[in-house]
């Protein structure tokens, strides 16, 4: 059977908390400039106001394999139904005052495809050098010779980081987390 990354196994492995995000909150967005989907570049230092940003390892494409040992990695699978949940509920996040970006290390085109097929309305940023991701020392794991970002979400005010979300699972219903999240702590202006 082709892999179809829409679908998730209903036996993957829960990520555990193993610590490695706890420093982020209070700090401040690295002052680097990332490729976007959108073309251009998105410094997620000077987003002004309310963002979320959705870091994720890779997503799959209809047909193609994800890499060996995929499926047993807790928190890697389920970025295209991540995607799919941050696209449904972008509307309401943004009633909230979020914009909403995705942040992997894959590069642009890769990301720029998705974000057609999966007709996500906002910007996919690429962290292919692993900048934003050393710098704020994001944690990752390597497979098939490449080095991910384990999923997590960043609550941004202004360029700062203010909540975090870690480890991140089911994938599928996080985007519904956030909302709730934010609609409990989001001050009325």
């Amino acid at each position: 059977m082709a892999f179809d990354p829409t679908v998730l196994p209903p036996d993957l492995p829960v990520p555990a908390d193993d610590g490695a995000a706890r420093h982020l909150p209070g700090l401040r967005m690295p002052d680097i400039a990332l490729a976007s989907t959108a073309g251009g570049e998105v410094n997620l230092s000077l987003v002004p106001g309310l963002a979320v940003v959705y870091c994720y390892p890779r997503t799959g494409r209809p047909g193609e394999d994800m890499p060996a040992g995929w499926d047993a990695i807790p928190g890697a699978r389920g970025c295209t139904p991540e995607s799919c949940g941050f696209r449904d509920h972008n509307e309401e996040l943004g009633r909230l005052g979020a914009k909403v970006f995705g942040l992997s290390t894959q590069e642009p085109a890769y990301q720029r495809e998705l974000v057609e097929r999966l007709r996500l309305p906002f910007q996919v940023l690429s962290d292919q050098d692993l900048a934003v991701t050393k710098q704020l020392g994001l944690p990752t794991f390597e497979i098939a010779g490449m080095t991910l970002i384990k999923r997590l979400s960043l609550v941004l005010r202004d360029g700062l980081i203010d909540h975090v979300f870690y480890p991140v699972f089911p994938p599928d219903r996080h985007a519904e987390e956030v909302l709730a999240w934010l609609a409990s702590s989001v001050k009325p202006s």
